[in-house]
């Protein structure tokens, strides 16, 4: 029989099909998409990056209307192509590790939850509600997919009374209508059939489709029980209410659709299996886990069954391969914070459970790369690009881990045999692991657990929560005052009343004169709204904070990466009456200007608006530069040179990049140069706004992951945007062409200089350069020139070679503090790198210098301590000046070697009052004198510590006067030979 797709295209109903035709997972997604897109008029929508755009409330992207967030809440772009979309259909990749979503830990312990999964999913936006959203996914699944529909059971929203929510009758009327009987639907509360986006914002009653694994029955029983013969396969939430700040339910403007079902349980569900495992979505990963490794097969046990874990480290590797693959294609790599911070956790859970489980050799995470991408690649095709990136960065994380892991299977060794009979493994121990190493908590248990302890997982629990909670206070500590943010309703009355948008074009609207000034030429406006305490304006009285929503404005609302501008308001004709600009920002195109209300300020009054002149082209010239040192660094280093990430305000310019190796000195010496040359050639700059599709088909442009107004403006340097649209125009790849909504410089003369001042990786792969531009440039050069001139002095210096000890250490102490100056002063990069190179050869000379120079101290003191004491002497008790233990050790040790029968102790006395002590008893010596006695007796006088063998040992006290302790060495060795006497 024919598949599903093609049925659909061939009759005006959905006729029922085989399943047969849909055996792969890939023809599941497909059918999915096509049945929306060419029977219901859906638009596809691709996949987002599971890196959230501009939401720091997320860690990954989570769900699959992460990206139609700015729809819900009404702040997307009038231009962009957000506010286009009525029906939406697509297949998101997720993750849920870290955060609130979090199943990482029960990753392996069960044949369902992953740390990525495909969430197929329809929208409507304003657009169709319940009755067509439940009708599509009926027919879906009971004539496409040909589920049979007494296996599927549906629920819906009870209600609330205490809330004042209704039930949720209409819905179960509509699946009454579509046949469903009565006893398959089933009600239920706010936890299971309430969908809310967080503490605030849109949400709704939602409607679940469950399925029967087994069939035949009434299995309505087991809905919700977390039974894995009846699961939850699709949600379909009905987004009709706001959650206020103040807990309050308000009816949306626009009602929504949004609904959900994880690819991963559906393809179970058709394939006949039990086990999302046992799919063509990871049985070919398991077969190649097979074959890289030591282990048996896969037989798909769990809990006391699966007695080694051979089988969870299956589920944990295969499960945690592809949430890699899919993070580092997207730019997501293993890292030390954020979502860096998880994806190094699961990388190091996959290794622990891959070697140590497994007992793969290294290199196999690596090897099933290529397998993820045969699975994955036809619906996700940047893993096919960044393929050979994947496989680098995750064998080298391997292989730095497997290092740690090492380390950290010795402590717990160490910590359970000293431990003794203790049942319970120590708290620090595994929270130091944790910390410092980074095992994750649940590889720690069960390392512990392999060892027959236990773990004191409240104890655990506090100790993060107190980390937690420390983060979140040194977070509000550095938070900036909360934002007057328009909130959905606001916006919405906005678009109601009809107040058109602001006009910011006059953003743009400033000139370069002949002298090289530019001129910004202060806007007139009209107020239209004002804003405060979540609610619209026509009046805010004297002193009160509030946000001013103009007809027009020249002042850039921070984006794409700019700070935004800041400056001062005035009324026409009340020239000594400023109104303070502190913040601008964007929503729903409306721009927002932050201000203080000096005096009354009412709609319709007119205003001129000033820039901070300075501000705002200090703001030019770093966007300008950053525009030139992205084009800089991809000429020097490859095309695989990709921005992650900027940040531009007017002291300086970051820009992130993902680099295939490190960067040396000499390239970001070349990068400086390639600037320069743009630099010194003050090239004109061209922006236009070109319609989206004609942007794209640019040779040469560079974009980021970030949704584009369209039309889009296009920055181009050096060649007119009118000439790069030409098709056969290839002078794009030669020159820097960006899409960019910022503000910049006409010509590139006015950077003047541009000098990188840092270079430090963020993650394996990505660096974060800073830089400064002008005067500031150049005061980094010179203090380059400074710092070069220093230590090409004490180079000369140390070739010299001080003979007494003071001046050696005086000089050891220079180069330290040399070195701290060219750690932390601003100066070029490139001539850091040479410098701290210099430097570490001369500290490497002056610790030679010193340690020679007390070498032939400590060998003239062994001359004069010989002769002091008779040849046939069997104790040498004396005090010398040296100034470490190391130094006293060898000092006594050359003393031995002069008189080989005799037991040496020597003490000396620091300047801080402390005192060093080290002793050597002879092997074979039958006086009965044990060192370590030795040393801990008279280092206990001293209220000091000692340690060591029989024959060497030292350690250190304090005492006002050596000679009672001289005196007390030689009794305590004199007393030991006459008892053994």
């Amino acid at each position: 029989m024919a598949a599903p797709l093609r049925l659909l295209r061939a009759v005006s109903t959905c006729a029922p099909c085989s399943r047969r035709g849909l055996s792969s997972s890939a023809a599941i997604r497909r059918t999915f998409l096509r049945y929306f897109e060419e029977r219901h008029g859906h638009r596809h929508v691709p996949s987002s990056s599971v890196r959230p755009r501009g939401d720091p409330s997320l860690l990954f992207v989570n769900a699959g209307m992460n990206q139609f967030k700015p729809i819900f809440l009404g702040t997307a772009d009038p231009r962009s192509e957000l506010v286009q979309y009525r029906r939406v259909v697509n297949s998101q990749k997720c993750v849920r590790a870290g955060g609130k979503h979090n199943d990482l830990e029960d990753v392996g312990r069960d044949v369902y939850h992953h740390t990525f999964f495909e969430m197929l999913g329809n929208w409507s936006f304003g657009d169709y509600f319940k009755e067509e959203a439940c009708h599509m996914a009926w027919e879906l699944l009971t004539r496409g997919y040909q589920i049979p529909a007494e296996r599927l059971y549906v629920t819906y929203f009870r209600g609330a009374p205490e809330l004042g929510l209704a039930a949720d009758d209409e819905t179960r009327e509509i699946w009454l209508s579509l046949g469903v009987p009565p006893s398959r639907i089933l009600p239920y509360g706010l936890k299971e059939n309430f969908w809310e986006m967080g503490d605030t914002g849109p949400c709704g009653p939602c409607t679940e489709i469950h399925y029967d694994h087994v069939g035949g029955r009434n299995a309505a029983a087991l809905v919700n029980q977390d039974s894995p013969e009846v699961v939850e396969i699709w949600n379909l939430v009905f987004m009709q209410f706001n959650r206020e700040p103040d807990g309050r339910l308000r009816p949306l403007p626009q009602c929504h659709v949004d609904t959900g079902m994880g690819l991963e349980r559906l393809v179970t569900v058709l394939q006949g299996k039990r086990s999302n495992y046992s799919t063509d979505l990871f049985t070919p990963l398991l077969g190649a886990i097979e074959r890289g490794s030591q282990a048996p097969p896969y037989q798909g046990k769990l809990g006391a069954e699966d007695a080694h874990h051979v089988d969870m480290a299956y589920r944990v590797v295969a499960d945690h391969i592809r949430t890699l693959s899919v993070c580092i294609a997207d730019g997501v790599f293993p890292g030390p914070s954020g979502a860096e911070l998880v994806l190094r956790r699961i990388l190091r859970r996959a290794v622990r459970f891959s070697s140590e489980v497994l007992r793969a050799p290294p290199g196999l995470l690596s090897s099933l790369v290529p397998t993820v991408v045969e699975i994955l690649g036809e619906a996700y095709p940047e893993l096919e690009r960044e393929k050979s990136q994947i496989m680098r960065i995750v064998g080298d994380s391997e292989d730095a881990f497997l290092a740690s892991l090492q380390r950290g299977r010795r402590i717990i060794d160490r910590t359970v045999q000293k431990g003794g009979d203790s049942a319970v493994f120590p708290v620090g121990v595994a929270w130091s692991l944790y910390r410092n190493l980074g095992f994750p908590l649940d590889l720690v248990g069960l390392m512990v657990e392999e060892r027959g302890l236990s773990l004191d997982k409240a104890a655990l629990d506090e100790l993060a929560v107190q980390e937690a909670e420390m983060k979140v206070r040194n977070q509000q500590a550095d938070e900036a005052p909360v934002r007057l943010q328009l909130d959905l309703h606001s916006l919405a009355e906005l678009q109601r009343q009809g107040v058109p948008s602001t006009n910011d074009a006059p953003k743009y609207s400033y000139t370069l004169e002949a002298d090289g000034r530019y001129v910004f030429v202060p806007c007139q406006a009209t107020v239209l709204m004002l804003y405060k305490d979540q609610a619209l304006l026509t009046e805010v009285p004297r002193g009160q904070r509030c946000a001013a929503i103009l007809d027009r404005t020249c002042y850039y609302a921070e984006q794409g990466g700019q700070s935004c501008d800041v400056g001062y308001f005035i009324r026409e004709g009340e020239q000594d009456v400023l109104f303070p600009v502190e913040s601008v920002h964007v929503a729903g195109g409306y721009v927002v200007h932050e201000i203080t209300a000096t005096e009354p300020l009412r709609v319709g009054d007119g205003l001129v608006l000033y820039l901070d002149e300075a501000q705002r082209l200090a703001c030019m010239v770093k966007h300008t530069a950053t525009h030139l040192l992205n084009f800089a660094l991809r000429q020097v280093l490859g095309e695989k040179t990709t921005q992650r990430g900027s940040h531009v305000t007017a002291e300086r310019l970051r820009l992130d990049v993902s680099v295939t190796g490190s960067v040396t000195a000499l390239q970001l010496q070349e990068v400086e140069k390639l600037l320069q040359n743009l630099i010194a050639r003050d090239l004109e700059i061209d922006a236009a706004h070109v319609p989206l599709p004609d942007a794209g088909s640019i040779r040469g442009l560079r974009t980021v992951d970030e949704v584009y107004p369209d039309p889009a403006r296009v920055v181009s340097v050096g060649v007119p945007v009118e000439k790069l649209l030409d098709p056969s125009c290839h002078e794009g790849l030669q020159t820097s062409v960006e899409l960019c909504c910022g503000t910049h410089l006409h010509r590139t003369g006015a950077i003047e200089d541009l000098v990188i001042i840092s270079e430090k990786p963020l993650v394996k792969g990505i660096i974060r350069l800073i830089a400064v531009t002008g005067e500031e440039a150049r005061q980094a050069l010179e203090t380059g020139q400074v710092l070069c001139r220093e230590v090409e002095s004490m180079t000369e210096r140390m070739k010299t070679r001080p003979s007494v000890l003071s001046d050696a250490q005086q000089l050891a102490k220079e180069v330290g503090l040399l070195i701290d100056s060219v750690d932390s002063a601003p100066m070029p990069q490139w001539q850091r790198k040479e410098l701290q190179a210099s430097l570490k050869s001369l500290q490497r000379s002056a610790n030679t210098t010193i340690r020679k120079v007390e070498e032939r101290q400590a060998m003239e003191m062994v001359g004069s301590l010989v002769e002091k004491f008779s040849p046939h002497q069997p104790l040498i008790v004396d005090s010398v000046c040296v100034e470490s233990i190391p130094v006293l050790v060898k000092l006594v040790n050359q003393v031995c070697d002069r008189r080989p029968g005799a037991a040496v102790m020597l003490l000396s006395k620091q300047s801080s009052g402390k005192v060093l002590c080290a002793c050597h008893v002879p092997k074979g010596s039958e006086s009965g004198l044990s060192a370590a006695d030795w040393a801990i007796a008279v280092c206990s006088i001293m209220n000091g510590k000692a340690g060591g063998s029989v024959f060497v040992a030292n350690g250190s006290g304090s005492s006002e006067s050596l000679d009672e302790v001289l005196r007390a060495a030689v009794n305590y060795a004199q007393k030991k030979r006459q008892d053994e006497a």
